[in-house]
């Protein structure tokens, strides 16, 4: 999913975890996330310096991808790409105007 990615960034999005979840969990909706949520980047962008509270780690809720792709397959692919690269942005520093320039929202 990363492959047409330039190779410099290519190599530093393919070390991030991603973790397949079906939806967000209880106590993730109880400290505000959307239950409806596709993705989430956890951790620092490239650009910060600081340590991060919370480990680098992208999610996907996959039944919340699903039910977005109205349970079609072709673009249910096509929607897990498109979250993953979503979250990747954020992981460069991209904020929601960036990605949504770049058809990514």
């Amino acid at each position: 999913m990363l492959a047409r990615l330039p190779a410099s960034i290519r190599r530093r999005a393919e070390k991030i975890p991603v973790v397949l979840e079906v939806r967000p969990s209880a106590a993730m909706i109880e400290d505000g996330l959307d239950p409806d949520l596709m993705g989430l980047f956890t951790g620092n962008a490239i650009s910060e310096s600081d340590p991060a509270p919370v480990p680098l780690q992208i999610y996907l809720y996959l039944r919340n991808i699903w039910d977005e792709a109205e349970h079609d397959q072709r673009a249910y692919r096509k929607e897990v790409r498109r979250t993953l690269l979503h979250e990747v942005g954020h992981y460069l520093g991209l904020d929601e105007d960036d990605l949504a320039e770049r058809d990514l929202d």
